[in-house]
């Protein structure tokens, strides 16, 4: 006769490690867990969710073997951010990916080696797709991502002339800085052109920061030299006119960060100030609206970028990119958050 099991059945993985403590620190972070044990040359996480078993043992691997990469799919969208986050606040780098075709699929994920160069590939399902006649299949074995990459910031300063395409793939930068862009010439720099590049190369929720000057008012002469670093300075917008064009070029939650209070220059009555504004390159944004969020006040109602409209004290379905962003924002103090996870654990 058998004897009775001892707990659900679990997916086991045992990797060889050249440091089992550097190991244990990575899959800590990871997987949100101390190991259930740990010795000098073996560590151990067993986990519920998911139901994994997974052992360190000390020693080399060989070179090669048949092990493409580990994965986890995911229940949700706030359970990839949170891991993610967890890793890179460890200073662990990721690389992520919105939206894309994998083992016939759409998915959203990320990718991240451990210190023995182990692959793993965390994930959620979005939905099937069908393949395409004569074509490919999709997926990303051939095509190992190169997860060992640090965070991608590119940068523009005036007076250096804004390059035709910036050097980075589609998709790749974590942030980009333009400082002075639009404070240089019409004919030498176009905003739009050069946010339309931003927007290209910008990850999704990739960050772009415009520093500069800008007026009150147009100027309606030759703007004449500044003095000290603003000699540079070749332009003069007026100050909604960088926000306008980050509008048109796609950005999101666009905000000052900077308006100078007082003036730094006056030139024929036009007071310019210093600004600096921020915008983030939004991701998938599913038609599934099954999060909610109720603005708090004190205003009679405000308003997002996707055309959400929030009246205080009501509740307002939406989307989880939608939510997700909107909970990470500089102004999700002034609402509450709520999730079909924590509505559904509530019991009588």
């Amino acid at each position: 006769m058998s004897s009775p099991a001892k707990g659900p059945a679990k997916f086991h993985v045992s990797l060889n490690v050249a440091d089992v403590a550097r190991s244990a620190a990575f899959y800590r972070a990871l997987l949100d867990r101390e190991p259930a044990r740990q010795l000098a040359h073996y560590a151990k996480f067993d986990l519920d969710e998911p139901p994994l078993v997974l052992s360190l043992v000390f020693g080399r691997s060989a070179p090669g073997g048949s092990l493409n990469h580990i994965g986890i799919r995911l229940c949700n969208s706030e359970a990839l951010i949170q891991m993610q986050r967890r890793l890179e606040t460890a200073g662990i780098a990721t690389k992520r990916e919105e939206w894309v075709e994998c083992c016939h699929s759409r998915q959203t994920k990320f990718w991240v080696t451990d210190p023995d160069r182990t692959l793993w590939e965390l994930y959620i399902f979005h939905e099937d797709i069908e393949e395409q006649e004569g074509g490919a299949p999709s997926h990303h074995a051939a095509e190992t991502p190169a997860t060992d990459v640090a965070k991608i910031v590119w940068q523009h300063q005036i007076p250096e002339p804004f390059p035709g395409r910036i050097p980075h793939p589609d998709n790749s930068a974590h942030e980009v800085v333009l400082e002075g862009t639009a404070n240089m010439k019409f004919e030498s720099t176009n905003m739009d052109a050069a946010l339309a590049e931003t927007w290209r190369v910008l990850r999704p929720g990739g960050e772009v920061r415009l520093h500069g000057l800008a007026g009150d008012k147009p100027l309606k002469r030759l703007l004449p030299n500044l003095p000290g670093p603003a000699a540079v300075v070749e332009h003069v917008p007026v100050e909604t006119e960088p926000m306008q064009a980050m509008i048109r070029a796609g950005f999101v939650q666009i905000r000052f960060e900077k308006l100078s209070p007082a003036p730094d220059f006056i030139v024929d009555n036009v007071r310019m100030r210093e600004i600096l504004l921020v915008g983030y390159k939004p991701g998938h944004r599913p038609l599934h609206a099954a999060h909610q969020a109720i603005y708090l006040g004190p205003l009679a109602q405000v308003a997002d970028d996707f055309g959400n409209i929030f009246p205080r004290g009501e509740r307002v379905s939406l989307n989880i990119h939608d939510w997700q962003l909107l909970s990470r924002s500089t102004v999700a103090a002034q609402f509450l958050f709520l999730s079909p996870e924590k509505d559904a654990n509530v019991t009588g």
